[in-house]
């Protein structure tokens, strides 16, 4: 396993470091993930999409329209890409089981499209 530790528990993660219990999620889980995923600023803008990714999550069991994130958070159109790249590392450190089907796609190392796979 992948654990993280945090307020000396450990936290399961899969190979790929998303969580396996969603429910172990919380702000300092978030900027432990942040930090092990290369974003030693987890700023409040980051915090507010994660947060909303999460929340949107937790009443509809899907994958946000990735305009709509950055609409409800009041950011910037393509927040998501100027602040995360692949939108796939928000939904990660949401604590967000790695959804079925989906993944993101780059030709350019900079923008990222999803795409329905596996």
């Amino acid at each position: 396993m992948y654990d993280i530790e945090c307020n000396g528990r450990k936290l399961a993660r899969d190979k790929e470091g998303f969580l396996l219990s969603p429910d172990d999620w919380n702000d300092e889980v978030a900027e432990i993930i942040a930090a092990d995923e290369g974003y030693d600023d987890f700023n409040e803008e980051k915090r507010e999409i994660v947060k909303f990714m999460r929340n949107y999550y937790l009443k509809f069991h899907a994958f946000p329209i990735l305009d709509a994130v950055c609409r409800y958070t009041g950011q910037e159109r393509k927040c998501l890409e100027k602040e995360f790249i692949n939108p796939m590392k928000a939904w990660k450190i949401a604590g967000l089981p790695k959804p079925d089907g989906i993944e993101f796609v780059t030709l350019d190392g900079e923008h990222y499209l999803m795409n329905e796979c596996c």
